[in-house]
């Protein structure tokens, strides 16, 4: 793993009737929403630090602590980005940004973990295992 603070990474998508509020159940208004935003975050922090890894190495989020800030319609673009801030052995922490056209719309902190992924789906098979003895 070769992860450096600096590192930066960025996700997009159109806010559709597919991502609003209504749609995640997180709401009543048809704005994108909340768990939609966090989830472009995370894909811009993952997409930052993906290049980094070594082959068999992924990364998985293990905090996020936003704020969404201001409402976006359907049919505008929202852009996250996100920046390494701190690496700490295996844990890397960032800065996240949600932008809609006019403006900020979210922003916080996340925090991310590399781990070896045939290590990390063997042992989540094990739970599966163990809840079905």
């Amino acid at each position: 793993m070769s992860v450096t603070t600096g590192m930066k990474g960025q996700a997009e998508c159109v806010v559709s009737p597919e991502n609003t509020a209504q749609a995640a159940g997180s709401g009543t208004l048809p704005v994108f929403a909340t768990p939609w935003m966090c989830a472009l975050m995370e894909k811009a922090a993952w997409t930052a630090i993906a290049p980094a890894l070594r082959e068999g190495e992924s990364s998985v989020g293990t905090s996020l602590s936003v704020s969404h800030l201001s409402a976006t319609p359907v049919g505008l673009t929202v852009r996250a980005e996100a920046e390494v801030t701190a690496v700490e052995g295996r844990k890397v922490s960032f800065r996240v940004t949600a932008r809609d056209d006019a403006g900020v719309i979210g922003e916080g902190t996340h925090e991310r973990v590399v781990i070896q992924d045939a290590r990390f789906l063997a042992k989540a098979a094990r739970k599966t295992e163990a809840a079905q003895n």
